[in-house]
């Protein structure tokens, strides 16, 4: 059974930083391109960033110059460095798999608040 788990989400300060991780557990990794989503309360899912197999990478008009996204394709992992969070930021965070059947991790909370 092929799965997506994510961790490092928790409270934070404005200003303040974070590092969301997601580890793949069987099935492939380094073929897919991974993305990351987020959906606030009373909002849509929305996308953060990608990353294809290949490395490149793209991001959300609201989080560029802010977040990171990278992978290590021998430790199946994508992180999401979050720098400068902002309150907007607030929201729980996903972990996709771009495949046919598109998969989902379960979503960390990320809470920005003074």
């Amino acid at each position: 059974q092929v799965q997506l788990v994510e961790s490092g989400g928790g409270l934070v300060q404005p200003g303040g930083s974070l590092r969301l991780s997601c580890a793949a557990s069987g099935g492939g990794f380094s073929a897919y391109a991974m993305g990351w989503y987020r959906q606030a309360p009373g909002k849509q899912r929305e996308l953060v960033a990608s990353i294809t197999s290949g490395g490149n990478v793209n991001y959300a008009d609201f989080v560029k110059g802010r977040f990171t996204i990278s992978r290590d394709n021998v430790k199946k992992t994508v992180h999401l460095q979050m720098n400068s969070l902002k309150p907007e930021d607030t929201a729980v965070y996903y972990c996709k798999r771009f495949s046919v059947v598109p998969l989902w991790g379960q979503g960390t909370q990320v809470a920005v608040s003074s």
